[in-house]
């Protein structure tokens, strides 16, 4: 009846990471061609730094850490 079970269950994180970098390679992909060319890196390198800047002093304004 149990035969095989612990077998079975072992399988499944790897089946998790599978299904987790298949997301990810599906939802990121299309940044592949942006990579290539160094002025598209650059600025899409600085876009992200921007708007991670853009969201923590947003954040930091709304919960009062700081004087911003």
């Amino acid at each position: 009846m149990f035969e095989g079970f612990w077998e079975n269950i072992s399988r499944y994180p790897r089946y998790f990471v599978t299904i987790i970098l298949g997301v990810f390679v599906n939802t990121f992909g299309w940044l592949e061609p942006l990579l290539k060319r160094p002025i598209t890196l650059i600025a899409l390198v600085g876009f992200c730094v921007a708007a991670l800047t853009f969201v923590t002093l947003t954040l930091r304004a709304m919960l009062g850490l700081s004087s911003v």
